[in-house]
């Protein structure tokens, strides 16, 4: 079943305060972030930045790799590398899926095959009178 994806408008739902608030950061660092392309909020038709659950989790990750003494250039690299990744996972998980359905069809294939096979030396066996042999 495939997951149902929730608009932009509904999972952003936190105010720039609240998010810096819950982040543990200043506003003003939240709109650096956005300005250096780390972060990117929903914005209503108003031009308000709403927040959601994953920009938060995004947030904490930039706190977590600057406080590590990475800078902002290191810190947009390895995200961006993350999320290439994390887009090669996925693919690997559809290919192993095609992967196995196709060696499923080959396997199928393969006994039928040596159905008609088998059938066919015994029709053989029946035309040059040899003996039925115990199959």
């Amino acid at each position: 079943m495939a997951k149902r994806r929730i608009p932009s408008e509904m999972e952003a739902v936190y105010v720039i305060s609240v998010a810096a608030s819950l982040s543990g950061m200043h506003p003003q660092t939240l709109r650096i972030y956005e300005r250096r392309g780390l972060i990117e909020p929903f914005r209503t038709p108003g031009g308000t930045r709403r927040y959601s659950d994953a920009d938060l989790e995004r947030l904490s990750l930039i706190q977590q790799l600057t406080e590590q003494g990475i800078n902002i250039e290191g810190v947009k690299r390895i995200m961006k590398l993350e999320a290439e990744n994390e887009a090669l996972r996925a693919r690997v998980i559809r290919l192993r899926r095609r992967l196995e359905a196709t060696e499923k069809a080959a396997a199928a294939a393969v006994q039928e095959a040596h159905r008609s096979y088998r059938s066919e030396i015994i029709v053989r066996r029946d035309l040059m009178g040899f003996p039925d042999l115990p199959v």
